[in-house]
């Protein structure tokens, strides 16, 4: 008998996923625990194993589409082997891909009788959906709640392009900028392609009808990263303050223990533990900087919880180092190592890019002096790491002689809430950091020397 290969539920908040792309043809063979699928959901990329071993006899839901969790989207059975219902590869002539852009006339019916539809099927609706779909039509996430909280909108008003009509970030987001441009609005659509969105009364369109373009569609992790950014900006009162560090002791420190660091260990030994380990330091030193804001009240984390971006070819993601400040070096270098790894290859846990409390991104690692990175909701503030490089810095002898000198220098900048943080906070955090970069003996490596 078949075996129904199923939409996971990757995190207790996710209520559908976004399969990316079939990593097995149907008819071909495959093994247990083998990635059969890719997802994306508002958490995670993930590559989804097969439940038995056997042949991919049908699959009923295509690349692009979007479906709620625990739903049938293939099965994997004996060659040849028959199973009931329809199936998405073999879709009758008339029906419409998931993948496929509306066209002109599908989205422009009166919105008078769509809205009369809507309220019609609204009546019977609770009836005839399941107590599943009924659930996943009424859910909506943390974060989305939490904006129609602060910005007063009632989410039942709002219409949702998410499965079963779920209001999501982008739908809730996209309805924010459109009653701030006309606050007597209703909730509408988002425009079709091109149009662009309505900007201080204009309208600003993305592309001309005689330019020469090419479109494609977002990955859904770059949706989130939009909808997530443009929350932030518009959350936040963001301030950055730049600091230039002498990284010459760690990097002789480094240089002179990371082969054998790399025996021990079996993972290399970067910059970025060291400032990781700054970094708990200095927030164990400065709770306002590992906190959040809540209304009118500040929640202070008691848990250190390091965040660090990852660039992926199609987004950005953050995974978390769970307890960071009572982790050794080496500690913080092999948890780092192997985050970075398994979000590069999509095998990262729902869990493992949640709650953290402060965020570090490394964007020097591609050539940057430095950056304004912005905040990572609902946290407090960024740190950006620049380049690590030499260069000539005027260096003062104890009888108060100048002279230049080549140091290995690294410009952070730091990006914080001035809801929260002032300057002066900021700095101190930032002295913080650069005095035990600049000076810490880091004991715990004279066991490699």
């Amino acid at each position: 008998m078949a075996t129904e290969v199923v939409m996971p539920q990757m995190g207790e908040s996710i209520a559908e996923g976004t399969i990316t792309r079939w990593l097995v043809k149907v008819g071909e063979k495959i093994e247990r625990d083998q990635p059969l699928f890719e997802i994306s959901t508002d958490k995670v990329d993930a590559e989804i194993p097969s439940p038995a071993t056997g042949v991919l006899i049908q699959v009923d839901s295509q690349g692009g589409e979007t479906v709620p969790v625990n739903q049938v989207v293939a099965y994997v059975g004996e060659p040849g082997e028959q199973v009931g219902g329809g199936s998405a590869t073999a879709a009758s002539p008339g029906a419409g891909s998931a993948s496929e852009p509306a066209s002109p006339a599908s989205t422009a019916a009166p919105e008078a009788s769509e809205a009369a539809a809507v309220a019609d099927a609204a009546a019977s609706e609770s009836t005839s959906l399941s107590p599943l779909e009924d659930r996943l039509r009424r859910f909506s996430s943390p974060l989305v709640r939490n904006i129609a909280a602060k910005e007063g909108v009632d989410l039942a008003q709002l219409t949702g392009t998410g499965i079963h009509g779920r209001v999501t970030k982008t739908d809730i987001l996209a309805y924010l900028e459109t009653r701030s441009s006309t606050p007597a609005a209703a909730p509408s659509a988002v425009p079709p392609a091109g149009q662009g969105r309505p900007v201080g009364g204009f309208q600003v369109a993305a592309y001309g009808a005689d330019e020469n373009v090419t479109i494609e569609p977002m990955s859904k992790i770059r949706q989130i990263t939009a909808a997530h950014m443009a929350y932030s900006k518009a959350t936040s009162a963001h301030v950055t303050s730049v600091f230039h560090v002498d990284m010459t002791r760690v990097a002789s420190v480094r240089n002179r223990v990371k082969k054998r660091f790399l025996e021990a260990n079996g993972t290399k030994l970067t910059y970025m533990p060291f400032i990781f380990k700054a970094v708990c330091g200095a927030l164990r030193a400065f709770p306002q900087l590992n906190a959040a804001i809540d209304g009118t009240n500040i929640v202070y984390k008691k848990d250190i919880n390091l965040g660090m971006a990852v660039a992926l070819d199609h987004g950005l993601i953050v995974p978390v180092l769970r307890n960071a400040d009572q982790l050794s070096l080496s500690g913080l270098a092999q948890q780092a190592n192997d985050l970075a790894d398994r979000a590069r290859t999509k095998r990262m846990k729902p869990d493992e890019i949640q709650k953290g409390t402060f965020t570090i991104t490394n964007p020097g690692v591609f050539g940057s002096l430095f950056g304004t990175p912005v905040i990572n909701q609902p946290q407090v503030a960024i740190l950006g790491i620049g380049a690590v490089e030499k260069r000539p810095i005027v260096v003062t002898d104890p009888d108060g002689a100048d002279a230049l000198a080549i140091r290995t220098m690294c410009y952070f900048a730091l990006t914080f809430d001035h809801r929260l943080i002032d300057g002066s906070d900021a700095d101190h955090f930032m002295v913080h950091i650069k005095k035990a970069l600049e000076t810490d003996p880091w004991k715990e490596l004279e066991t490699y020397l």
